[in-house]
């Protein structure tokens, strides 16, 4: 697993995220609608699924989710958002992969490659690192909450692809069709999930250490922190060590 789902675990479990979760419903509001775009029933539209189930993670109202439905449907009026992605190097030639949703493309484009200039990267060309990055459903896991063999067993007879160690956690991957299967098969064993999302997984890492570690970190969380963008993917990787130093 990245530096980058390291990072995104130890924020959750510190209660970080808490102080944004305005920015967070933002966010899943924009994946919600444009989900629904493809239909307003979540029971045969996948994604739209899965997005209702994260905005539920987060404890989202109801009446949230329904009008962000109907948004994407047309059943109410709202903005018109495009979904493009944006790559570009991290430190130490980091490959990162930034997921958008905006109503103004120029406009974005312009202020993330500000953002990258600004915290020690630079955008890159299309094309770029995208190939670097595979979709796949990503399930973390604490060591403490499950036995290898328990999870083996739940991810062979779900669908998962495979069962890594990861130092503190286990980590599942799967096919992003499998993806929910596996999750509900967890859940099902009376096993709660540390994350859970489809993502994109890096097919390698670039470890970092000392000053290029905490600027990638600062460019990951400069990059989250733009309204336009959704996920940010990357294949850095850090000392546990580091990433608790900067959380604190």
């Amino acid at each position: 697993m990245s530096g980058h789902s390291k990072w995104a675990t130890i924020k959750h479990k510190k209660g970080a995220l808490d102080a944004k979760r305005g920015k967070i419903f933002t966010r899943l509001i924009k994946e919600i609608t444009m989900a629904a775009k493809s239909g307003g029933d979540p029971d045969k539209n996948p994604r739209l699924r899965t997005a209702i189930q994260a905005a539920k993670a987060e404890n989202m109202p109801a009446d949230n989710i329904k009008r962000a439905i109907q948004r994407g449907t047309g059943e109410l009026p709202g903005a018109t958002y495009e979904e493009f992605s944006l790559e570009g190097y991290g430190p130490g030639g980091v490959a990162v992969l930034v997921e958008i949703s905006s109503d103004n493309r120029n406009r974005t484009v312009s202020e993330i490659r500000h953002v990258f200039g600004k915290n020690g990267g630079n955008m890159a060309e299309a094309g770029a690192v995208s190939w670097m990055f595979h979709k796949k459903g990503d399930i973390l896991i604490s060591k403490s909450a499950a036995k290898e063999d328990d999870l083996m067993n739940i991810v062979l007879e779900a669908g998962g692809e495979d069962l890594k160690d990861d130092g503190e956690n286990w980590e599942i991957v799967t096919d992003p069709s499998s993806y929910e299967a596996v999750l509900e098969a967890v859940k099902k064993a009376g096993v709660t999930p540390a994350s859970a999302s489809v993502t994109m997984v890096p097919q390698n890492s670039i470890r970092l250490e000392g000053s290029n570690a905490h600027t990638m970190i600062r460019l990951i969380e400069a990059l989250e922190d733009h309204d336009d963008v959704q996920q940010v993917h990357s294949n850095f990787d850090v000392d546990q060590k580091v990433l608790e130093e900067v959380a604190t």
